[in-house]
Order: structure tokens, then sequence, then C-alpha cells
């Protein structure tokens, strides 16, 4: 399992039930491409539970202006469309799994 890609086509779609992490990242971006691993492996421990997805910010600049997005990577959790949590920088797969797995409850 992959974390699904969103835009801003498809973004509202996809967040609108359920729980969901999104990844905003971009492909410059240091600190990005050390969580891009991270969010890989929730996509497959996660899979049928929650769903995990990025955004890349340069190519999606309305939605990371709709949420503020100031430093990437910035993770953030949703449940049933409504923002639960925003965390900002590098984050470690432990700390991920313990809000999702909060989020789900």
């Amino acid at each position: 399992m992959t974390a699904q890609i969103l835009n801003e086509a498809n973004f509202n779609d996809e967040i609108k039930e359920g729980v969901t992490l999104v990844d905003f990242w971009a492909t410059w971006c240091p600190s990005c491409k050390m969580q891009g691993p991270i969010v890989e492996q929730l996509a497959d421990d996660y899979a049928g539970k929650a769903k995990i997805a990025k955004v890349d910010v340069d190519q999606n600049q309305n939605l990371a202006a709709q949420f503020g997005i100031q430093a990437i990577p910035t993770l953030l959790i949703m449940k049933d469309g409504q923002l639960q949590e925003q965390l900002v920088g590098l984050q470690r797969k432990e700390a991920l799994a313990t809000k999702l797995d909060a989020t789900l409850a």
C-alpha cells in the first residue's frame, strides 16, 4: 500500500469520511524526504483503518494556503473532513501512530 496522492481536485472528497493523515511536502525539502518513508510505512500499517495521503505543496498552493502551511513537512490529521491536529516538522512513526490511534478510537 502506498500513500494516496491528493490534489485540489480530489482533496475534499477523499477526506470527508473517516480518518486521514495528510503529509504536505515538496520534492526539494530534505526533511520531507526523511518523512516520506515513514508516511509510506503508515500507509501499510493503517490499510483499511485510515487513509494516508500526500499533497505536493508546489503543485497545490491553494490547499497549502487553505491550511496555513508555512513550513514543511506539515502533517494534518483529519476526521470526517474536520482538522483534528496539525504537526509541523519531521515526525517519528511512533508519534504519528499514537495520534492516529487516538483519532480512530
